[in-house]
């Protein structure tokens, strides 16, 4: 599997050649998305490298700004560069599933850009809620959600924060959205993970890095950066590296535009 880091910052007050939290997960040359921050339809549409056509999913963690931002204008970019240029999807099927935890919140980005299903080329979604346990499955992925309590502990149990562990060709990723607390991961993560990608827009990096040296983490990356990295990239790419160094696994500080092979 690659992994397609589009956007890497959270929500912070813009940040130079930082944009908010959005990723592609590719496997088997088809594409897998989690969160759509502002920008991610540019950074991908016009990357040489990635043809965003092959989309067959897009999970969204929970509907923050940082992390949805950017999900209107990659419908509209998806269905007019289709309508336009005449491109059909080439995911082998005719849809793209979107799952999306907040249901009210998701019609409120159809209004903003309602697709219009207006030649062949347009694009299919096909709406799911998120819930835990596996959600999606096909010949190249298992994506499995599991609830975290950033956007507090829902009355009604109806959870919208989720994070995810990808399976694909016998490796497993684990995408943490954004948690309260890095031990809501232990359940996806279980005897072991290949990739952890962990937001560190709530967490130091300090903490982060003993979090991942207490499992079986074969490579952790730091993504959705807050002012911790962002004020201080230097100083925290220096501890990182002493940390790796030191423990035998390696660990990035992701940046736009970074692409990973698992």
């Amino acid at each position: 599997m690659k992994v397609h880091f589009l956007g890497t910052c959270s929500g912070t007050e813009p940040m130079p050649n930082r944009h908010h939290c959005s990723l592609i997960i590719e496997c088997n040359d088809m594409y897998y998305w989690f969160d759509a921050g502002e920008n991610c339809a540019y950074a991908a549409h016009l990357n040489p490298e990635l043809n965003p056509r092959k989309t067959k999913a897009i999970f969204i963690s929970h509907p923050h700004l940082d992390h949805i931002g950017g999900l209107p204008n990659l419908m509209a970019a998806f269905e007019k560069i289709g309508r336009v240029h005449s491109l059909p999807m080439t995911n082998n099927d005719t849809k793209v599933d979107l799952y999306f935890p907040d249901a009210e919140i998701r019609k409120a980005i159809y209004t903003i850009y309602p697709l219009t299903g207006s030649s062949p080329y347009s694009l299919k979604l096909v709406d799911h809620d998120i819930t835990d346990g596996v959600i999606f499955e096909d010949e190249n992925v298992t994506v499995t959600a599991a609830h975290n309590a950033h956007m507090g502990v829902p009355a009604d149990n109806v959870w919208k924060s989720f994070s995810f562990s990808i399976v694909g060709n016998g490796k497993k990723i684990v995408f943490s959205g954004d948690v309260r607390s890095p031990e809501e991961l232990d359940g996806l993560i279980g005897e072991g993970c290949d990739l952890l990608i962990m937001e560190t827009g709530h967490h130091k990096v300090e903490a982060v890095c003993d979090f991942a040296k207490e499992r079986a983490i074969k490579c952790l990356c730091f993504n959705h950066h807050g002012r911790q990295i962002l004020y201080n990239t230097e100083q925290c790419q220096q501890y990182v590296r002493e940390f790796s160094e030191a423990n035998g696994f390696p660990i990035y500080i992701c940046y736009d535009g970074m692409d990973l092979e698992v």
